[in-house]
């Protein structure tokens, strides 16, 4: 059984002690994922593991899992698998948050292995991951009266006509030819033992997770036993996991946010998780009901990406008593300040970050909830595993480790990083010699404290939703008025970054933006990467070598969105804005103000701290 300490990590100081008081072997002796369960089911077997809210109304009586439960469902779903899909089947799901979820995954990963699917993408693009992945079973949710996925599902064995599916439905649900019922067949299968031998474990495939922003060829991350466990525990270990905490599960579970920190991490502890509605915070009902469900249901960690954190400190928390919150832990994108210092406000609690990337098994670094906290800082890299930030050479290859302070590309080293792509030719400048290039940029304090200043990849994060910019430039340039496409991330204070979209048409056309915007609508799969603006400009700026030269459009992008807060929000139309590429978060953010103006220095400053940028306000010449 995994040994997570005794004393909570805190400090860089404490994981060293914590490393070198045992070796990683000794600490986690777990070989595969099947033996988290079995093991949390010997600790404490009645202890809940999952409580399921379906609607988050107060007269709601939530269904709750047990560890020994869960324990029993996982090995009936990992027996249905290999009875019904073979040696080792891929099995994809298109699942909301559900107890069934859980299961799927789970028993997936102890049968063959799981692809988890994000089921707001468009049936051609999972088409693709599931051909790619080599999926032989597709979970996924019925008809359902807000969500298409059942339609999409039967959209995708129209085209993989050999796909096994089976559906997860409410009792009563009319069979449907050809579908198997997921809770019928679960209930046929037995649940205290395996019935097809060993469980996958060790080296073996566990999963193929899909990078966000998928393009025309879908790069599939595999994850093995170990590299998950690893994962998992070092995100125990410095979440300060324990088994009295109740945990808010609202990341997605074909997120690595919602399957490793927020999924196998907690059940490794022991810890209950709160399933906070299928939808989670995307839920109006959730957030403006949060802090009661915080009250009713005993929560101690809160979790959740920025923008969910920050609608949800929107809602006032009323006379409900939430003293038994200890932390609140964020990821998925960049934090701003403003609201993690609302957080600590609103709940007397520090709000932590975590570092993760699919690429290393969901996690890289974590600011220990157990410690003080450091604004801005994603904190240290997970035990017995190593990150660096390195110096970018002009070749584009890494080179030493920086100074304190200086920017740099961060790395990471462990038995955490993934084995590679499912096609090996993605493999290049991202696994090298068992080095991960994050591609984000990052620099270190005088403590070893991990901060993230940008991306060295043009990576569009929205709301913790990576973007692939190129998807939309290659969705632009089919129409046929436009000669060049750049997109890239625009600043916004509840998002992070929204995609824009730069477009220079060709010389002899005459096309407005609306006809552009309807074409990018058409075109381009994936909703959240509909630019928010399309920019016509004369010329697109590029290198010396014929490349799209895109800090200077970030900046444009930046300055547009300020000018236009300034305008038309604090009615400063006289104020000047100057944006330069670098600094500490990528971009810094200069306002110059008349003297006139200069009363309004203090709501202009409070203003643009919702941003992720550096920002600098002055009054006069």
């Amino acid at each position: 059984m995994a040994n997570l300490g005794e004393q909570p990590i805190r400090t860089q100081s404490d994981i060293s002690k914590f490393e070198a008081e045992m070796t990683l072997d000794e600490r986690l002796p777990e070989q595969s994922i099947l033996e988290v369960f079995t093991n949390s089911a010997k600790r404490d077997p009645d202890a809940t593991a999952l409580t399921m809210l379906m609607t988050g109304a107060e007269d709601e009586q939530p269904r709750r899992v047990t560890y020994a439960q869960l324990l029993g469902q996982i090995r009936r779903a990992a027996n249905l698998f290999a009875e019904i899909g073979g040696e080792a089947p891929g099995v994809a799901y298109m699942l909301p948050s559900l107890i069934e979820t859980h299961v799927t995954l789970w028993g997936a990963e102890t049968a063959g292995y799981a692809v988890p699917i994000n089921f707001l993408l468009q049936p051609e693009s999972i088409a693709e991951l599931l051909k790619t992945s080599g999926a032989k079973i597709l979970v996924a949710l019925g008809p359902h009266p807000q969500l298409d996925i059942w339609q999409k599902a039967l959209a995708l064995r129209e085209q993989i006509p050999d796909l096994l599916m089976a559906r997860v439905s409410p009792p009563g649900t009319p069979p449907e030819d050809g579908v198997i019922d997921l809770a019928d067949a679960l209930a046929a299968q037995p649940d205290d033992h395996l019935t097809f031998g060993e469980a996958r474990s060790g080296d073996d495939l566990a999963a193929y997770f899909h990078t966000g922003g998928t393009t025309g060829v879908p790069k599939l991350v595999a994850h093995t036993h170990r590299s998950q466990l690893v994962a998992a525990f070092g995100g125990a270990v410095m979440c300060g996991f324990r088994s009295d905490d109740v945990f808010t599960a609202t990341f997605p579970l074909f997120h690595v946010a919602g399957t490793i920190v927020g999924g196998l991490s907690c059940f490794m502890a022991g810890v209950e998780l709160l399933v906070m509605t299928p939808a989670g915070l995307r839920n109006p009902a959730v957030v403006a009901s949060f802090w009661r469900l915080v009250a009713d249901y005993d929560v101690t960690l809160v979790g959740g990406v920025p923008t969910a954190i920050g609608a949800v400190l929107q809602t006032p928390i009323g006379d409900h008593d939430i003293s038994r919150v200890r932390a609140g832990a964020t990821g998925a994108s960049l934090l701003p300040p403003a609201v993690g210092q609302k957080f600590k406000e609103v709940t007397g609690c520090p709000l932590f970050e975590i570092l993760g990337m699919t690429e290393a098994s969901g996690l890289i670094s974590i600011d220990p909830l157990s410690g003080s906290g450091t604004t801005g800082s994603v904190g240290w890299a997970l035990p017995y595993t190593d990150v660096d930030v390195l110096k970018l050479e002009s070749d584009g290859s890494l080179g030493e480790v920086c100074d304190v302070g200086e920017i740099g590309v961060i790395a990471i080293r462990g038995l955490h990083i993934s084995p590679g792509y499912s096609d090996p030719r993605h493999n290049d400048d991202v696994f090298a010699n068992g080095l991960l290039n994050s591609g984000d940029l990052g620099y270190k304090d005088e403590k070893g404290c991990l901060y993230v200043a940008g991306r060295s990849k043009d990576l569009i994060i929205r709301s913790g939703h990576n973007i692939d910019p190129a998807m939309i430039e290659n969705a632009m340039s089919t129409h046929p008025a436009v000669a060049l496409a750049a997109a890239v991330g625009m600043p916004d204070p509840y998002a992070g970054e929204l995609p824009m979209c730069f477009v220079q048409v060709q010389a002899s056309e005459n096309v407005s933006v609306e006809d552009l915007m309807d074409h990018a609508r058409k075109t381009i799969d994936e909703r959240p990467a509909w630019p928010k603006i399309i920019e016509v400009i004369d010329e697109i700026p590029l290198t010396s070598v014929g490349k799209i030269f895109k800090p200077s459009l970030r900046c444009d992008a930046a300055k547009l969105v300020v000018s236009n807060l300034l305008r038309d929000e604090l009615e400063l139309p006289d104020a000047q804005v100057q944006v330069e590429a670098g600094g500490p978060r990528g971009l810094c953010v200069t306002v110059g103000l008349s003297e006139s103006d200069a009363p309004s220095l203090s709501r202009v400053e409070q203003r643009l701290q919702d941003f992720l940028f550096e920002t600098r306000v002055t009054v006069g010449s």
